[in-house]
């Protein structure tokens, strides 16, 4: 189950989306999240699947990877797809005690499953071909705007990066406790919910003694050197916009349009 949690790995490979600007693939990730919201019918959702699978083919991510991460918040998505499937209006298809399953409900569940899973790749992919630098120079420079409405961006990207930077340390460090504690003899499989919870308790007090050790660390490294964020700093590898990501903001208002498109004539 720990090694199922992708979030925040960078996969080191060369592709057309890997050698694109962190801002172009924010946007790109932003954008089709708000794009599969206008989904509703099946042309929309063609459109939107074409977009996706054209996106994870050029980052050149296996798709097995892409899947594994899926598995993490699949008990998320099946919970609401089960609540989903009792909400709806139609033909009534089947009937239990006071609830019933219809058409409309089908298509409720079809369609929330589909967007969950969707964003999740989308948004995916995005981490998944930008270190985690790159990305918080992108969305300093993407909303360094709202600077002027004092909001901290560059804190803000700040935390995302060290977030992002943590998970994947914290999941080795889960792996190595669960280790150490199934040479011991723990049992985390057998008995029931009150005792397997019982039983993760002997993983969960040491992960976060670790967690809060880390960051306590990497707070006094960073007062030792003296960092107050990113005002007035340079950075040793400035973002720069290339002819690809030109093409890709094109491939995007293509697709927007198209989408717009089929929403008013379809």
């Amino acid at each position: 189950m720990v090694r199922d949690i992708t979030i925040g790995q960078y996969y080191n490979t060369r592709s057309p989306i890997h050698e694109l600007d962190a801002r172009t693939k924010l946007v790109l990730t932003i954008v089709y999240a708000v794009t599969i919201f206008w989904c509703k019918d099946l042309w929309t959702f063609l459109a939107a699947t074409a977009f996706l699978i054209v996106y994870v083919a050029l980052s050149r991510v296996p798709i097995p990877f892409v899947c594994r991460g899926l598995k993490v918040v699949l008990a998320f998505i099946l919970f609401t797809a089960f609540f989903s499937l009792f909400n709806g209006d139609g033909r009534v298809l089947v009937s239990i005690w006071r609830f019933h399953i219809t058409t409309g409900s089908l298509k409720t569940t079809g369609i929330v499953v589909f967007r969950f899973v969707y964003l999740i790749i989308g948004s995916s992919i995005m981490t998944y071909t930008t270190l985690p630098l790159a990305l918080t120079a992108g969305l300093e420079k993407l909303f360094g705007f709202l600077k002027i409405f004092r909001v901290p961006v560059s804190d803000m990207a700040l935390m995302l990066s060290i977030t992002l930077r943590f998970i994947p340390i914290l999941m080795e460090e889960l792996d190595k406790i669960m280790k150490a504690q199934l040479s011991r003899g723990a049992d985390f499989e057998n008995g029931n919910i009150f005792k397997r919870i019982r039983s993760y308790t002997q993983i969960f007090i040491p992960l976060f003694a670790s967690a809060i050790r880390r960051a306590t660390d990497l707070a006094y490294a960073m007062d030792a050197r003296c960092y107050h964020g990113s005002e007035c700093r340079t950075s040793m590898k400035p973002l720069r916009y290339s002819k690809k990501d030109a093409f890709a903001y094109g491939l995007l208002v293509v697709y927007v349009v198209g989408l717009i498109l089929m929403k008013i004539y379809l």
